[in-house]
């Protein structure tokens, strides 16, 4: 019978995945929720109409941009940024009370979102980019979603060069080619980032406990 692990105190930690549109984030985003219940997404404000599919309150919180301005200029949002005619922020009050409490949470943002973050809870914060395996495949892959008019796509295509070239600003990098080689790696990633020394506050107490029993 294997023993349960003991239960050392930790803080939460933030990872961010980032990429150009297509390169995957989101579906790695979403194998990564679905097979580990200690961390949760940060769900963003956006103002951008919801796409086919999506639920307010689940994907986006979908406002207009009265709203959304206000929150930025309360100090509501984490970081915030304007991508493609749209703007889209993150919370910060769920974030900050999730970490408190142990808790990780997941961010599907741009190399903007990332260098904010990094400004205010960079001791936080472990940032991924997500590469395609090719320029070719990431335009096959936006082209197949058919959820945006062509010259959306065009957009997105222009842009892919412009948000790659942030990668050497992240802490590790994955070239999704294969979607089960890159879950793997990302579940590696977050293993590591848990057991990092800085982040087990109770680490000292339980060390103690165990050589007093020595």
């Amino acid at each position: 019978m294997i023993a349960e692990p003991p239960k050392i105190a930790r803080k939460g930690l933030l990872l961010i995945l980032s990429s150009p549109s297509g390169a995957g984030k989101t579906t790695l985003s979403r194998a990564l929720l679905d097979g580990d219940p200690g961390i949760t997404l940060s769900v963003s404000v956006t103002t951008r109409r919801p796409r086919p599919g999506e639920v307010d309150g689940r994907d986006y919180y979908f406002v207009d941009a009265a709203t959304f301005d206000a929150m930025a200029e309360k100090g509501q949002l984490l970081e915030w940024a304007r991508v493609f005619q749209n703007s889209y922020g993150t919370p910060r009050a769920p974030v900050e009370k999730a970490i408190a409490e142990g808790r990780d949470v997941l961010f599907d943002i741009d190399w903007q979102g990332a260098q904010q973050l990094n400004e205010s809870m960079a001791e936080d914060i472990v940032r991924v980019f997500v590469l395609p395996p090719s320029g070719d495949a990431l335009e096959r892959r936006l082209k197949s979603r058919a959820q945006d008019p062509p010259d959306v796509v065009a957009a997105r295509m222009a842009g892919a060069a412009r948000e790659i070239s942030h990668w050497a600003e992240y802490d590790y990098v994955i070239v999704n080619a294969d979607l089960d080689t890159s879950v793997a790696g990302l579940k590696a990633i977050l293993v590591a980032e848990r057991l990092k020394r800085k982040r087990q506050l109770g680490l000292s107490a339980f060390v103690r406990d165990v050589t007093e029993r020595l």
